[in-house]
């Protein structure tokens, strides 16, 4: 008798077990369907009222190939992964980092008016802020979180040259760039970092000629942000002068890696000199992507960047920032902590029942 119940004993321990493989299986089929790639992340910055967030889109890919189609020197290799802001930065961003520290460091920044261009809105993107000034505003973020400043500033006006880190002290992942301190963890993208988060297609490994992962023109509008009735493939751009930038979550369609409005909307900085080389602070930095006014041609990746002085700013010209790959905290999307807990119900529960026999 005892070997019969131990064998019933022992199949019915079989049975469950296997069923409780099998729904391990289910489950694991559930969590993959469920999770997306956790692919962007949000940094708070400042204190009390005068605090605000950045949304950061991971771009991955590191050592993908340049753009072979360009002239001259081929553009978008970048050999690491790293971050850039989905949205450009705000001119609320900027009104809280100068009642954060601007203002009382003798460091504030002063933005122009947008009365006559679209009316001066919180969320529109921050124009006629100079290089100088966005490299201030970027060490700021750093410092504020306990990081390296990104930028050598040796000298107390806030729209100052900075000067060059030593070799040593400076950039040197895919290259070496006096700007930019090796231990920074937020920084004005450069020339390669720009093109490829608003160019390059991560599933194929080509790059598109619009930054709304398209190789057609994308549709002028005034507003928008993808979901429209003209998809994804939609710009600010071909918009009269006086109608002035959207804000900057309704920037028009979204790049292959999700970031909104590298077509369009305003002008951005990036941080490489026009010769490359960043290794003369008095040389003008490149400019990119169009604004609101411009034509499709301003947003192809075909067309040659701009360039302007670090110390001047433009009424069309704003700038996002660039992050450490490391540098937010994740938090695991919410399908994956629903599926895991539900494995783990799963395997209690079974478990109990064994202990019941």
């Amino acid at each position: 008798m005892r070997s019969c119940a131990t064998s019933l004993y022992g199949s019915r321990f079989m049975i469950r077990l296997a069923k409780f493989r099998y729904a391990l299986l289910a489950l694991f089929t559930l969590s993959v369907a469920l999770q997306s790639p956790v692919d962007a992340s949000v940094s708070t910055f400042g204190t009390g009222l005068n605090q605000f967030e950045m949304t950061f889109v991971e771009i991955g890919n590191p050592g993908n190939d340049a753009d072979p189609r360009r002239y001259g020197t081929p553009q978008g290799s970048v050999a690491y992964a790293y971050q850039l802001g989905k949205y450009e930065v705000s001119r609320d961003m900027i009104t809280k980092y100068n009642a954060n520290f601007g203002t009382n460091n003798g460091q504030a920044i002063d933005m122009g008016s947008m009365w006559r261009y679209g009316g001066t809105r919180d969320a529109m993107p921050a124009t006629e802020v100079s290089w100088n000034e966005a490299a201030r505003f970027v060490n700021w973020l750093n410092t504020s979180q306990g990081y390296q400043a990104a930028y050598n500033f040796t000298t107390s006006g806030v729209n100052d040259n900075i000067a060059l880190w030593s070799p040593d002290q400076a950039w040197q992942q895919g290259g070496e760039n006096l700007f930019r301190h090796k231990d920074a963890h937020y920084w004005l993208p450069s020339m390669d970092e720009w093109y490829k988060a608003a160019y390059y297609d991560p599933s194929s490994g080509n790059y598109f000629e619009y930054p709304t992962a398209s190789n057609t023109a994308p549709v002028g509008v005034a507003s928008g942000d993808g979901t429209g009735t003209n998809g994804n493939n939609e710009a600010v751009f071909f918009q009269y002068w006086d109608s002035g930038p959207a804000d900057i979550t309704q920037a028009g369609g979204l790049s292959a890696y999700g970031i909104m409005g590298m077509g369009g909307n305003v002008w951005e900085w990036d941080e490489t000199t026009s010769d490359l080389n960043n290794d003369y602070a008095g040389n003008t930095r490149g400019v990119r992507g169009g604004y609101w006014n411009s034509s499709s041609f301003d947003l192809r990746s075909s067309t040659y960047r701009i360039s302007g002085s670090a110390h001047s700013g433009g009424l069309n010209i704003g700038f996002r920032v660039a992050s450490l790959s490391d540098s937010v905290n994740v938090v695991p999307e919410p399908g994956s902590v629903l599926v895991w807990g539900l494995l783990g119900l799963a395997g209690v529960f079974v478990g109990r029942k064994w202990l019941r026999k």
